[in-house]
């Protein structure tokens, strides 16, 4: 019989608990433990836990799938450790110690800091800086001398067309050359390099050749997603991301595409044309290497899965803890997307998929953050990220990222939801745009510390057509909101001091149809703003991106509903000339950039900070010429399976609010990473 029993827990959680779930420290220490006392089952348990002591027992290893989500300290002191690689299951560990441990040694310091990518002290030291260098240049450069090897000894040996024993062989004599061979840093560190290089030359050969990836990776607590969620009973969602495929590219160098700015004359052409560019001055290079390139949405975790659409992504919001900061930039690099039946969580550094939440009879097609001041136990308050995801069943998924909860479902439409986004000044007001033609204001409440919670509709704005894209004006983001939708462009009016909770649009913007009219019927997939003014949409017409004011389009003092208003356009952006409908854009204002994938899988980039500045201005003129992209990022040569990735559309593209990382979503189910260099 274990040695450890809900009873001990809490008698041992720091304070007293009475309730395994409310415990967030707890002392271990001293009782003589071994492995096998640690019951994943009962471990399972404490999913609030933050700091565990478990020094002066007698572990040998850590047992797999403890399942502590929340775990930020651990101090394993005086124990009998051989091996630290378990450690990966608490990805949100921050300081950790192990000393007296007579195995451990170096190369496990080493692994440690690869492993888990928050780790800031290890055995008391500050090891931030050490860390960075094993995670990036550490990895870089052994990368580069595995590729190198193989290309040097190993690719002339593969036939173009071989057979399964073929590889396994090759595959077996590569790994034990690649490990006798590559060295890397000092002979103390041989151990450390060795595994490194196998885990490296194991990535590039799955990507390489197609074969299985032995990563193992520890298996998440699977969730029943046929169990109705309710604020009585929640049911996770979390699942195993054992299947999760993580597509290598060691050799993609790919240098993105420069754009020659455009001098041709005022009204020479709306289309772009090679002979108008002129070659003397040339666009700013922004320098970007491709990270990641991850198939994580796949349906039923299939490795043929090249069909699933991905549709929306969203960096979680900065907390003192919780989500994982770049280490360089104050900047969240934890990024939530969403396509098929699952919504995944990953770390854009080192691309892992951190967390993966399905629901089997779902497609997700938009996510959205909140922060929410929750009570955790004896009246204290803790802010906690909170993570919204709704799609083809016009249901909104309510999830506690921390804690691994999907702890309630709002059931807000009988149609699709298209997309979904918060108040940035209300925390639990949340608005859901459907195909049922209408926009929801909802009140989700926030949960207590058994996750009870009550939500409310606050406000029905009735629209003409499918809302596709919504936007609240910075400068009064509780007054008004704009629409993208199937038939055109539209303002409400949304403060809840009004006593109509239905209601009918304020305005319809006119823009330039091809002809030069203008016209308010049109398809609107595309919508953000740029700073507090400057609105970006598109596709009011092929080619084209607009850029134009609120604030001298709309009159806040007119009166009146459904007033027709010409947009007062600003400037053009140049863009592909596909009539391909729901390839969206975004937006980073804080680097004045804007962003959009095309057809072919590339990405173009817009820096507009020459610009703004004018634009500011009350007497600021429209732009006469099409402004061009500051750059395009070419989509690179990615095989699957052998067969190089076509047709590949670009759903949606997105950056962290410093534009460190940018994370691009695919109609192939592939998920890119870029990071800024």
């Amino acid at each position: 019989m274990s040695k450890i029993t809900t009873e001990l827990l809490l008698e041992r959680a720091v304070p007293r608990s009475t309730r395994l779930r409310k415990i967030e420290t707890l002392n271990l220490s001293k009782l003589q433990l071994k492995t096998g006392d640690l019951d994943p089952r009962l471990f399972s348990r404490l999913r609030h836990l933050q700091k565990l002591d478990l020094s002066d027992n007698l572990l040998d290893k850590f047992p797999n799938s403890l399942t502590l989500p929340d775990l930020r300290v651990l101090n394993c002191n005086n124990n009998k450790l051989e091996d630290v690689t378990a450690l990966k299951q608490f990805p949100l560990l921050e300081e950790l110690t192990y000393e007296n441990n007579v195995y451990l040694t170096l190369n496990d310091d080493y692994k440690v800091m690869f492993l888990l990518q928050n780790l800031r002290l290890l055995n008391g030291k500050d090891i931030t800086k050490l860390a960075n260098h094993v995670r990036r240049v550490n990895s870089r450069k052994l990368t580069s001398k595995v590729t190198a090897h193989w290309e040097k000894f190993f690719r002339d040996q593969l036939p173009e067309k071989y057979t399964a024993e073929q590889v396994k062989s090759i595959k077996k004599k590569f790994l034990k050359s690649v490990q006798t061979n590559v060295v890397y840093g000092p002979s103390s560190l041989s151990e450390f390099t060795r595994w490194r290089v196998k885990m490296i030359a194991e990535e590039f050969l799955a990507y390489s050749l197609g074969l299985e990836l032995n990563t193992d990776p520890e298996p998440e607590e699977k969730m029943d997603e046929n169990e109705e969620d309710s604020t009585e009973s929640p049911s996770e969602t979390a699942e195993d991301l054992s299947q999760v495929v993580y597509i290598y590219d060691p050799l993609v160098t790919v240098t993105p595409s420069k754009r020659k700015r455009n001098h041709s004359k005022p009204g020479s052409g709306n289309k772009r044309s090679k002979s108008q560019a002129n070659t003397e001055e040339e666009a700013e290079d922004v320098s970007a290497e491709p990270l990641h390139f991850l198939q994580c949405h796949s349906k039923g975790n299939s490795r043929e899965d090249f069909k699933t659409q991905l549709w929306s992504c969203v960096f979680e919001p900065l907390l003192d803890c919780g989500a994982r900061k770049d280490p360089i930039v104050s900047s969240s690099r934890t990024v939530a997307t969403c396509g098929g039946e699952s919504v995944c969580l990953i770390d854009c550094e080192t691309g892992t998929v951190l967390k993966k939440y399905k629901v089997a009879t779902e497609e997700f097609f938009s996510v959205a953050w909140t922060t929410l001041t929750m009570v955790i136990s004896d009246s204290r308050k803790k802010s906690h990220n909170i993570l919204a995801a709704a799609g083809r069943r016009g249901i909104v998924k309510l999830i506690h990222v921390a804690a691994d909860f999907c702890y309630g479902e709002i059931k807000a439409h009988k149609k699709p939801i298209a997309t979904v986004c918060f108040s940035p000044t209300q925390e639990t007001h949340l608005f859901t745009a459907s195909y049922d033609k209408r926009i929801a204001l909802w009140d989700i409440g926030i949960p207590d510390c058994d996750y009870n919670f009550k939500a409310s509709q606050l406000l029905v704005l009735e629209a003409l057509s499918i809302p596709l894209r919504i936007a609240l004006v910075p400068t009064c983001p509780e007054q008004y909101l704009l629409a993208g939708c199937e038939g055109g462009c539209f303002a409400w009016n949304i403060k809840l001091d009004k006593g109509q909770k239905s209601r009918p649009f304020e305005a319809i913007f006119q823009f330039p149809d091809e002809d030069g009219d203008m016209t308010t019927s049109h398809r609107v997939d595309g919508l953000a703003f740029l700073n507090n003014d400057v609105i970006v949409s598109k596709s009011s017409k092929l080619g084209c991106i607009y850029l134009w004011s609120w604030s001298r389009s709309f009159d806040t003092k007119g009166k009146g509903y459904q007033r027709t208003v010409a947009a007062v356009i600003l400037a053009e952006l140049e863009w592909s000339t596909t009539d391909l409908s729901y390839l969206t854009l975004s937006t980073c204002p804080a680097k004045d950039y804007v962003f959009c994938g095309d057809e072919k899988g590339d990405v173009w980039m817009y820096n507009l900070s020459n610009y703004t500045t004018a634009w500011s201005s009350a007497k600021g003129k429209r732009s006469d010429k099409r402004i061009p992209p500051t750059q395009i990022l070419k989509w690179p040569e990615l095989r699957a399976n052998g067969e190089q990735l076509s047709e590949v559309l670009i759903n949606n593209v997105v950056s962290d609010p410093t534009f460190t990382y940018l994370v691009v979503l695919t109609s192939v189910n592939i998920t890119a990473i870029w990071k800024k260099s």
